[in-house]
């Protein structure tokens, strides 16, 4: 296993809609295994296939990584949200964009589907931090970064911090 480069904004791999994943090969279940490490590496409760430079639809998550004897890990391919309700307001960081936490309104409970690494269909139902990363994970699938999420209120705080720090 190794651990990955984990891409940046404006990497361009992250603006882009990655590619559904055909075929469950030892190739594919390499990657699986060094986002994995990657992930626990970076402290992070999940990571999307785009985010080490790999424009496929696959995402690793454990959001109780941190509690000891706990492993909560999921790793879905091509998954996809069928189902969501309700709304939450949370503060949220990405790997991708180190060092940059904003509140994001989410759904409050989401169904997720997909296949396991073993070409299983899985369907997740998740809510609270579960919900808020799948969410998470599956928009940088999509292209999407927090960034994309900001209000123009936020966007405008952001470009007056921006200036601040060029001066």
């Amino acid at each position: 296993m190794s651990i990955l480069n984990i891409k940046t904004y404006p990497a361009r791999v992250l603006k882009e809609r990655a590619e559904a994943v055909k075929s469950i090969d030892g190739r594919l279940q390499q990657l699986i295994a060094n986002m994995i490490e990657t992930m626990y590496d970076a402290s992070g409760v999940g990571l999307a296939a785009p985010q080490v430079g790999v424009s496929r639809r696959l995402i690793v998550v454990d959001t109780d990584y941190r509690e000891q004897g706990s492993n909560r890990l999921l790793v879905i391919v091509n998954p996809e949200i069928v189902y969501q309700e309700g709304q939450q307001n949370a503060i949220e960081g990405c790997l991708s964009l180190p060092k940059f936490t904003i509140a994001v309104d989410r759904s409050a409970r989401v169904c997720v589907r997909g296949i396991d690494p073993d070409g299983n269909p899985v369907e997740i139902e998740s809510t609270g931090l579960l919900s808020r990363a799948l969410q998470h994970e599956i928009d940088h699938l999509n292209g999407m970064l927090l960034i994309d999420r900001m209000t123009p209120l936020q966007k405008q705080n952001l470009n007056s911090s921006l200036l601040k720090l060029q001066q």
